[in-house]
């Protein structure tokens, strides 16, 4: 793989986060340069690039509304449109469909029907688009099968305000939806999340804090407002996450149950840097999906960096090996996951 260029394209946070230059200094080591994008100058003048590896989230949510991020996606499309052997890592549909909550449920809501013979599934959940009167939304709960108590998460998966989400535990406090939103059925589960992080063909199960149990049903319990990072984080300690009684230790998820999500959700998605989020159901011992994030933190993943290495080797030893056909392969496309499931909203 000698000569190969890399190029990244992430916000400062993001590349800090990730310690980009000592994956460079890793990269160099095998021959690979890594050079940083920036999307302010003609991305031509920069390359060519073999690869680019990204995290245009914050560009794409803000192109719905600013002209001079609308701008840098377009030019961002046009440069990738104009070089097809050059390997996108992630294709940006397929990122920008994870951005949309009401997207990426659609795609979890499926798994029950495709994993089935592995116990997988998904809460209930229902779409609420706009504001509604309680009663409508009681109504399509039925429907849906949700149940009290609720977790409320926003439509957009990304930024500070994704991370606000709120815990309703009656018809009465409805009222605190705030539109347009996920309305998802809490599932106990020992006060325990698995992260599982994906990075091609390889995967790694991380364990970190979590809500704990409520009681099932309806109570008059006031609504619970938290950030998501404040409880499940490495270095969370919240109330939320103290378990209020004594429960035998839950088992770990089956790694064969794991693999055959992430194979399922690689082909669903046409992405190879992704995490989900799952939970043991501690009734049905169920693996429960409960969120799938973009090209996540790898926080606890000490082989990150080999892996993404040993990832970005295989995909381009593929290309090379397969000629000018490698252009239209899924991971040199920007393949979209296929259609969505239809599915109740407000």
């Amino acid at each position: 793989m000698s000569g190969r260029r890399v190029g990244f394209c992430l916000s400062d946070k993001k590349r800090r986060r990730m310690n980009l230059d000592a994956f460079a200094e890793l990269c160099a080591g095998h021959g690979v340069e890594v050079v940083e994008l920036d999307l302010s100058q003609p991305l031509v003048s920069q390359g060519p690039f073999d690869v680019i590896v990204h995290k245009l989230s914050d560009v794409i949510v803000e192109a719905e509304h600013d002209s001079q991020s609308q701008q840098l996606l377009a030019n961002f499309q046009s440069y990738v449109s104009a070089h097809p052997s050059t390997v996108l890592l992630d294709p940006l549909p397929a990122m920008t469909q994870l951005l949309d909550r009401f997207a990426s449920y659609r795609i979890m809501s499926k798994l029950h029907n495709s994993l089935r013979d592995w116990r997988i599934c998904s809460p209930p959940y229902l779409e609420i688009h706009c504001a509604s009167d309680m009663l409508s939304i009681q109504q399509a709960m039925v429907t849906q099968g949700l149940s009290f108590p609720l977790i409320c998460k926003t439509r957009v998966a990304h930024g500070s305000l994704s991370h606000e989400m709120s815990l309703i535990f009656s018809a009465g406090s409805l009222a605190d939806v705030r539109p347009p939103c996920v309305l998802q059925s809490f599932v106990n589960h020992g006060a325990v999340l698995h992260k599982v992080f994906v990075v091609g063909d390889r995967h790694f199960c991380v364990e970190r804090p979590s809500l704990k149990n409520f009681p099932s049903g309806p109570c008059d319990r006031k609504t619970i407002f938290f950030n998501s990072h404040e409880v499940s984080k490495p270095e969370s300690s919240s109330h939320l996450t103290a378990l209020d009684e004594q429960m035998p230790c839950l088992p770990p998820p089956s790694s064969e149950a794991v693999a055959a999500l992430v194979r399922e959700l690689r082909v669903q998605l046409s992405m190879a840097l992704f995490g989900v989020d799952v939970i043991i159901n501690i009734h049905t011992h169920t693996l429960t999906v409960i969120d799938i994030n973009i090209f996540p933190g790898y926080e606890g993943v000490p082989q990150f960096f080999s892996s993404l290495l040993s990832h970005i080797e295989s995909v381009l030893d593929r290309q090379t090996a397969a000629g000018p056909q490698a252009a239209g392969s899924p991971e040199a496309t920007q393949a979209t996951g296929g259609p969505s499931a239809r599915t109740a909203s407000l």
